[in-house]
């Protein structure tokens, strides 16, 4: 028999009424849902100064009703989806919790063993040939590009909720200036330049895009060159969330650690509001989120040179260990859509 959620009964009041409030008939509809049977909530029920002759009609009534019963109906089929998602989370965790590397990975074994698959991995030797693995540094933006105007993320470590606010954190300052800010500060959170700033940055910086290939292997030309600059100081996080496509993260400089949660796990991390959950990636607090305790969460550090594929909808927290450059990547060769289909009521 399944427990009767009396967290809301708690939050509720009957007055003296013959009718039930709507907030009550709501708590018998979400119980009677849930599996629990009417008999457990008729104690509740009287707790709460309810009449028992007015409490056993209003089980009868939800019992009976057309509504409740269309909700079980939608409820079973939700079940029997999350049925299916359990099959490839038990999958999953066959995997190592390492995520693997391999070097230079044909467009097919790409496409076949990871992209199609859902499945993150470490591409190496594919970057070789990038003049911005040997330019790009503070001091060569500093002698290049000092006078360009960019866009950065401010005053992110007062903001707990800095990544779903990262409008308001947007601040324009001289590159040379951004440069040596990132060079001077050690190990902060505070600042970061990040996809959220490309609409100002792709055109303000775009020679840089000239020292960075396109991997046409695995990418498809857009008309020009693509990609999203991140550039930081060691100690910058991105908080754990999921994108709504799939992504490259290519590393040109610096370490990034990352820990990573597939897709399937959506139920169990806490997923409150759009593609964020409040779960913190470096110490997670299984009192607070005991359902993390059956969640697989695989391990990397990225190095300069490599390239991770992050699967769509698949859960990361990424943190910099040194001053870091990484370009994004979004312009797979395969279907990469996956927004058109995602709700659009972000707000739960």
């Amino acid at each position: 028999m399944a427990a009767v959620s009396t967290l809301g009964a708690k939050q509720l009041e009957q007055k003296q009424d013959p009718e039930l409030s709507r907030e009550w008939r709501s708590w018998i509809a979400e119980n009677l849902m849930l599996g629990s049977h009417p008999s457990a909530l008729m104690p509740v029920l009287q707790q709460a100064g309810i009449a028992e002759p007015l409490a056993r009609r209003e089980i009868e009534l939800a019992l009976h009703s057309p509504y409740l019963a269309g909700a079980v109906r939608l409820s079973n089929r939700l079940a029997k989806r999350d049925w299916v998602i359990d099959i490839q989370r038990k999958l999953n965790q066959l995997l190592p919790s390492e995520i693997p590397r391999r070097e230079k990975l044909t467009a097919h074994e790409f496409l076949t063993e990871f992209y199609s698959t859902n499945q993150p991995v470490i591409i190496t030797g594919m970057l070789d040939d990038w003049p911005a693995m040997a330019k790009w540094s503070p001091a060569y933006f500093r002698e290049h590009y000092a006078q360009r105007e960019v866009e950065v993320q401010f005053g992110r470590e007062a903001d707990a909720q800095y990544e779903m606010n990262s409008v308001a954190h947007k601040r324009k300052m001289a590159f040379g200036e951004y440069a040596s800010l990132v060079e001077s500060s050690g190990t902060t959170n505070d600042f970061y330049m990040t996809a959220n700033n490309n609409s100002q940055n792709r055109q303000a910086l775009r020679e840089l895009w000239d020292d960075i290939g396109q991997l046409p292997e695995y990418l498809k030309p857009d008309g020009g060159p693509t990609g999203f600059l991140w550039f930081g100081p060691a100690g910058t996080v991105t908080p754990f969330h999921h994108d709504l496509t799939n992504n490259f993260m290519a590393q040109v400089k610096g370490r990034k650690r990352l820990r990573i949660m597939a897709a399937c796990e959506v139920a169990r991390v806490y997923n409150q509001r759009h593609c964020f959950t409040p779960v913190d990636g470096r110490d997670i607090d299984l009192q607070r989120y005991p359902l993390m305790a059956d969640v697989q969460v695989r391990e990397c550090v990225l190095a300069p040179g490599e390239i991770l594929f992050l699967p769509v909808g698949c859960w990361h927290f990424v943190e910099a260990l040194d001053i870091s450059l990484t370009v994004a990547f979004t312009n797979f060769k395969w279907d990469n859509d996956f927004y058109s289909k995602y709700p659009s009521n972000h707000d739960f």
